[in-house]
């Protein structure tokens, strides 16, 4: 029987890659997860707790199903299994279907969610809808400041063509104009071609001659594709039925959990009114036999 007190350490030593799954299928990493520390599971038993780790630090594309994991961890399928669906309650873990983007047939395919930040349910059936709040992202360190890309090519332009020489204050003015340019996509070569060709003889004021060029040549904005949500639909640990979020509370489905589903009979009648409901029955077909013309 493996030693279920196995460290992540210890997993993550194993001497032979991971193997990966067929391509489109495996590990796939849920969104907006906080940086990696070394506390991350330490709400888990020891074994949960290695196990998540050692998930957590697979590719996208592993193959994390149970047989694979058996082979390669020191557990057997059963414990895994265990472990797993207890990852899955605890909000790391989630199973389920998902419609491939972009094709014209309607294909699903399996997938296996891994989030390093425990999620609670709601989070996951956002994520299913493809509406994932954003999780707080810690702030920048201070950077050095330094001079924009607008900045340098504002500053070059007298270099190559001297009649649109500027001063420093000049191209710190000009410089938020030509970053709107940049935004929607204007090359380095683009920007230049525009802002120097066909110049008048002689060039009095190059600030002013600029600040129109940038103003009246202004690239239209890009046309973004409409973004397509994903399809998702979850699917229970154990028996693996689909199902809405909402009806698989840790990833498990009611009958799983022990719940029994409303009856759609009425109440059985008793052994009497079985008789009487029979002899009712029979008394009806005789009545209507008496009745039929010969």
């Amino acid at each position: 029987m493996a030693d279920a007190n196995f460290s992540a350490a210890d997993l993550s030593a194993h001497p032979s890659p991971h193997p990966m799954a067929n391509p489109g299928y495996g590990k796939r990493s849920a969104p907006d997860q906080r940086p990696r520390t070394k506390h991350d599971f330490a709400h888990l038993p020891p074994r949960e707790a290695a196990i998540a780790a050692y998930l957590d630090r697979l590719p996208d594309g592993a193959d994390i199903s149970v047989k694979t994991l058996a082979k390669t961890l020191p557990y057997g399928q059963c414990a895994l299994r265990t472990a797993l669906n207890r990852l899955q309650q605890a909000g790391h873990l989630r199973r389920g279907r998902e419609r491939l983007a972009g094709t014209e047939n309607v294909r699903w395919i399996t997938r296996t969610w891994f989030s390093r930040t425990a999620r609670d349910d709601d989070w996951w059936a956002a994520f299913t809808r493809g509406d994932v709040p954003e999780e707080p992202q810690p702030p920048d360190p201070p950077r050095r400041t330094t001079r924009s890309r607008a900045l340098i090519l504002l500053a070059a332009l007298g270099r190559t063509t001297p009649a649109l020489s500027l001063s420093q204050s000049d191209c710190a003015a000009l410089a938020p104009l030509l970053t709107e340019w940049f935004a929607r996509g204007a090359t380095d070569e683009y920007v230049r071609q525009a802002l120097t060709s066909g110049l008048p003889s002689p060039v009095h004021h190059p600030a002013a001659l600029l600040r129109k060029r940038l103003v009246d040549k202004l690239p239209p904005e890009p046309v973004q594709p409409s973004a397509r949500r994903p399809l998702r639909i979850l699917e229970c640990a154990k028996c693996g039925v689909p199902g809405r979020p909402e009806a698989l509370p840790g990833g498990i489905c009611g009958a799983c959990r022990g719940e029994r589903a409303p009856s759609s009979h009425t109440t059985p009648l008793s052994p009497p009114e079985v008789r009487s409901r029979a002899a009712e029955i029979r008394g009806a077909m005789n009545q209507r036999h008496e009745r039929t013309p010969v």
